[in-house]
Order: C-alpha cells, then sequence, then structure tokens
C-alpha cells in the first residue's frame, strides 16, 4: 500500500434518473493511485461534501496507521521498534491477518515482513539474497513467532513483547480500505455503491439501474503498470450482488535475474517467489474486498490446482483463473458462479 496523498476530492453528479436517485462520484488520490467512489444519494441524508470529508478522512487514518511506506504510521514506527499507541483498525487488521494465516497454512503470513524485503517486493531496497540469508531469515519471522492476540498494556503496544516483528499487511491493506469506507456508505443509509481503490467493493447496481461491472486484466509481463493501460480479458457483472472483487497477478512486480524471472509473490513457507505457471487470480467474495484480496494472493502462492480447489470449495467465493499451459498459451479456469463478458 502506497503513501495516501490526499488531494480535495472531486465530486460530480454522475446521473440523476427519478427513481432510482440521484448518483455522485467522489474521487481523490490514495495508495499510490486514484481512488473512486461512486453511490446513490436516495434515501441518504449526509450531505455530499460531508461524505468526501469522511471518505477522506478515513483514508487518512489508513494511511497513518496501516501504511508501510509512510514512515510515521503506526505500523512503520512498530516496525523500528517502537512503543505505538494501540488503535482498533491496527488491532483488526492484525486479527485478520492471523486468521487468514491460519486458514491459508501459513501461505499468507504479515509477519514474513523481513523475506519481502529481502527480495526487493517490500519496504526496502535490497540485493539479491543468498540461499544462508533466506534460511536465516525464514526462521527468524512469521505470524509462527507470534500470539493470536496483540499484547495491550495500558493502550499501548510494544512491539519488543512480542519479539520486535516487522508486519507488512499490502496483502489485504487495499481491499480492507474498500470495507471501512463500504462500511461507513453503509452506515449512512447508502445501498448502491462502488468503491475502487485499486480493489473493488461493490452493492446494487449503476446509474443505468444494471449491475456494476468490472474490467479483469490480461495478465501481460509489465514491471511498470504505468507504462500503459492492460488490456481486458473480459468484464465481469456483479448481477447486483454485494462482492469485493480482486485481481492478483505476477505481471506486474517482478524483475528478471540471470535470464529467470522473480515474481513480487513470495511463499512464506519456502522463503522464495513462487515458480509456477499460475498467471493471474481475480477472486469474487461476498465476505469482503479485504477477503477477496487475501484470496486472491493465497491464489498467487499455492498455483493452479490448490486454487481450483480453494474457490471450489467455498461458497462465499468465485474465481477466475489464467494460466500458461505446456504448449505456452494462455488457458483460463472459471467457477460455476464467475460470469465473464469477452
Amino acid at each position: 500500500m502506497r503513501k495516501i496523498i490526499i488531494a480535495v476530492a472531486i465530486i460530480l453528479a454522475v446521473s440523476c434518473t427519478g427513481n432510482r436517485g440521484k448518483y455522485v462520484q467522489i474521487s481523490g488520490y490514495a495508495q499510490g493511485g486514484t481512488y473512486t467512489v461512486k453511490l446513490n444519494m436516495k434515501g441518504v441524508s449526509v450531505p455530499v461534501e460531508a461524505i468526501r470529508d469522511s471518505v477522506d478522512a478515513l483514508l487518512t487514518q489508513i494511511d497513518t496507521t496501516l501504511s508501510g511506506y509512510n514512515k510515521k504510521s503506526v505500523l512503520s514506527r512498530f516496525n523500528a521498534g517502537e512503543t505505538v499507541p494501540y488503535t482498533a483498525m491496527f488491532g483488526e487488521m492484525y486479527k485478520l491477518s492471523y486468521e487468514m494465516w491460519k486458514r491459508s497454512k501459513g501461505a499468507l503470513d504479515c509477519a514474513a515482513g523481513p523475506l519481502f524485503d529481502v527480495w526487493g517486493f517490500g519496504f526496502k531496497n535490497s540485493a539479491f539474497p543468498s540461499e544462508d540469508e533466506i534460511m536465516s531469515i525464514s526462521g527468524g519471522c512469521g505470524m509462527k513467532l507470534l500470539p493470536a492476540e496483540l499484547p495491550v498494556q495500558d493502550g499501548f503496544l510494544d512491539p519488543s513483547a512480542m519479539g520486535s516483528p516487522r508486519l507488512n499487511f499490502n496483502a489485504i491493506a487495499q481491499g480492507y480500505s474498500c470495507d471501512v469506507i463500504a462500511r461507513y456508505l453503509y452506515s449512512i443509509g447508502v445501498k448502491d455503491m462502488l468503491v475502487d481503490i485499486g480493489e473493488i467493493w461493490c452493492d446494487g447496481v449503476n446509474p443505468s439501474g444494471k449491475p456494476w461491472s468490472v474490467g479483469v486484466d490480461r495478465p501481460e509481463d509489465r514491471p511498470d503498470p504505468s507504462d500503459g493501460a492492460s488490456e481486458l480479458e473480459g468484464i465481469w457483472s456483479s448481477e447486483g450482488r454485494s462482492a469485493g472483487i480482486v485481481t492478483s497477478g505476477n505481471y506486474r512486480k517482478f524483475y528478471i535475474r540471470d535470464g529467470r524471472k522473480y515474481a513480487h509473490t513470495i511463499d512464506p513457507v519456502s522463503g522464495y517467489p513462487v515458480q509456477h505457471n499460475l498467471l493471474s487470480a481475480t477472486v469474487v467474495s461476498s465476505e469482503s474486498a479485504a477477503m477477496a484480496d487475501a484470496v486472491a494472493t493465497w491464489c498467487m502462492v499455492i498455483g493452479l490446482d490448490a486454487s481450483k480447489e480453494l474457490i471450489a470449495g467455498d461458497p462465499a467465493l468465485e474465481g477466475y483463473l489464467i494460466y500458461e499451459a505446456d504448449d505456452g498459451s494462455m488457458q483460463e479456469w472459471a467457477s460455476a458462479g464467475f460470469t465473464l463478458k469477452k
């Protein structure tokens, strides 16, 4: 999650459609890119300006609490060994991360931050690590060494009481950000919404009265994500359901060394970047955008066959996997409830 830079949000009336209500759009800068919130104001008494201010305040709170790129955030100070004030947001993120570590049997590990750092995909620049470095770091970090509950003392967290871990919430932070904004919008009576902060949460219908549509990127190697727009593999429809949708892949962040590709997805169990044929995983969760975010990353760690089993075995999940076949062609797999319009 990049450092949030909050600018004055832009509010646009995108549609005024009689019985369907008045839709507005709130946009700004967050987490290294732009965010967009579209919502139906029908039945909502809170002024649009107040909604904008609340969205900005929540994104600022997320940045100052959970961002590893903001050196003054609670997370950064905790990782630096400082005793920090405990916040409900930090506690919620830690609890979710711990639960996902257990559920994924170690495939998702927010305490494997040093591994991401040493491979150059974390919060620090790093050279290519040696096997000895990887083994040493793997043995000295991970949720396996941490308690299920944060040890809060008089409202503060002392990282030394936990062995001074370095945490990295990137695998679920953007999805969680969508959930925080959506939670606020529900609290003021919004029923139709689309929250896009890199990852997406949507509910209800768009200004045309139709289900929200979301483009699914085609996985093409692009080390610099700003280097032109991705081509779309197809369009997913929410069908009016509430859902988080997230795509994770190894085609945006990687580097080549000695002719070999090293992707940003690190397997915390082995300590190495993954090497398999799964190119991207698009996951839909009816539970939360944070869950979609976590499972999409989980899939990219465990590979194609295990991902199929994971998605098909959970009624709260749908998924769409793109992979490279033995002949080098790009192939796809979709769960029964995932429909993609080409």
